[in-house]
């Protein structure tokens, strides 16, 4: 299994919930601007959506999207999911959440847009991080244990930190201890982040 990956992208999630699993991987970097990878491969041919993640199953299908993606994750390790008859749906209801509010929000942090643009963002995320705070029900999303939702959360409250984004303080202490997680940790250093 191999996970293609863009250092500090959204991508990062998926890093850490493959380590939080505890499941087996590759991991290869793409350089997003030229489509090729580190070893030389055309991206295109891999995902020709041209974005990461994308993740290579050992069966050779290969999968993109975070929301696909963790929840595959959460499926090979339960334990990485909320339990009970619906926690799979609590589970999808937070990725969306997560992909469609606050990770699109991000859009004109990266596309060159006016410093207005950036502001009006930036309150819609620091709104759409206050509900989730709000929700929170333990150190994590779901309670005591940490969930592939938990893993895209941190990558969105790093991209507020480095964006001047206004996080919480419950996210923030959230965020605090996402960072000491081995599993955070050892994506975070093969990605050349820390």
């Amino acid at each position: 299994m191999k996970l293609y990956y863009s250092p500090g992208a959204c991508s990062l999630a998926d890093h850490i919930a493959l380590h939080e699993a505890g499941l087996d991987f590759e991991h290869e970097k793409v350089d997003l601007k030229t489509k090729r990878t580190e070893h030389d491969g055309d991206y295109a041919a891999i995902n020709p959506k041209g974005y990461v993640p994308a993740l290579t199953l050992d069966s050779g299908e290969t999968l993109s999207e975070n929301i696909a993606i963790l929840d595959w994750i959460a499926q090979q390790a339960p334990a990485l999911a909320p339990g009970g008859t619906m926690g799979r749906t609590h589970l999808l209801e937070a990725l969306a959440f997560i992909s469609t509010e606050i990770h699109k929000s991000f859009k004109p942090f990266f596309s060159g847009a006016s410093d207005a643009d950036k502001a009006k963002a930036a309150e819609v995320i620091a709104k759409r991080l206050g509900y989730l705070s709000d929700t929170m029900v333990g150190d994590y999303l779901f309670g005591p244990d940490v969930s592939v939702a938990d893993c895209y959360l941190f990558v969105m409250l790093l991209w507020s930190k480095k964006m001047g984004v206004e996080a919480p303080s419950y996210l923030i202490a959230f965020r605090d201890r996402m960072m000491a997680r081995p599993a955070v940790v050892e994506a975070m250093t093969h990605e050349g982040l820390i």
